[in-house]
């Protein structure tokens, strides 16, 4: 193994890595003056020990570490096994959170049978809808299985702010100024409800439904700071 690679494995470097990383969210989070919306069912569900899933799109993860209230609750997200999830998952570890990776090698039951487990112990589960690797935007059908398996809530939540910069990434992962920003965090209910038995058909449809859900509050949110919305065509 090369020199090269040995660094990129080492723990030490991964986590040194990681600590840059959450300082630099801490960072933008200090010294931002935020707006925190539509929390309120949230933020109840936590304080009663409630857990839900929460869906958010993998531009917005910069700022994930506060958009569930952990002074309340647990959650743990659902990120990558490989090496760019792997940080993510190191990061948020650093906040608190708990996290499940998903790998190739871990079949869908397995990992559903992990984040029920995790649910019925009362914790909430947070996941990338178009993640580990996109499309950007296109919602996968993981949280609609989670929300008919689990029978629990479904909160979209988003951030913006309104000095930030997009990477050039597939995501195009959204980084805000962490100097004298202006930024909102946006939660609403997704109010669908999967049915135990939803065909093919169905399960498209509500599939849509939520991808639209998550569209439209990060489109808000961005209108909130002045920033101009997203859209497909992009």
């Amino acid at each position: 193994m090369s020199l090269r690679k040995k660094i990129a494995n080492s723990e030490t470097f991964l986590n040194w890595v990681a600590r840059r990383v959450a300082g630099y969210i801490r960072m933008v989070h200090r010294n931002t003056h935020w707006q925190r919306v539509g929390y309120e069912e949230l933020d109840a569900l936590a304080e009663s020990g409630e857990p839900v899933i929460v869906v958010l799109w993998h531009q917005r993860l910069a700022q994930s570490p506060y958009f569930f209230p952990l002074d309340k609750a647990s959650i743990c997200s659902i990120t990558s096994a490989a090496r760019a999830g792997s940080m993510v998952g190191r990061v948020q570890m650093l906040f608190g959170m708990d996290t499940i990776a998903m790998s190739s090698h871990k079949r869908h039951v397995a990992l559903s049978r992990e984040v029920l487990g995790k649910m019925k112990q009362g914790i909430s589960i947070g996941i990338a809808a178009d993640g580990p690797r996109g499309p950007e935007r296109i919602s996968s059908t993981v949280p609609l299985i989670w929300a008919r398996a689990s029978g629990k809530r479904v909160f979209g939540i988003t951030y913006s702010a309104r000095h930030a910069s997009e990477m050039s990434s597939w995501d195009r992962l959204l980084l805000p100024r962490p100097w004298r920003n202006e930024g909102v965090f946006l939660c609403r209910e997704w109010t669908e409800t999967v049915p135990r038995k939803a065909t093919e058909e169905q399960i498209e449809d509500l599939r849509l439904s939520l991808e639209k859900h998550m569209n439209d509050i990060t489109a808000e949110a961005d209108r909130m700071v002045g920033r101009e919305p997203w859209s497909s065509g992009q």
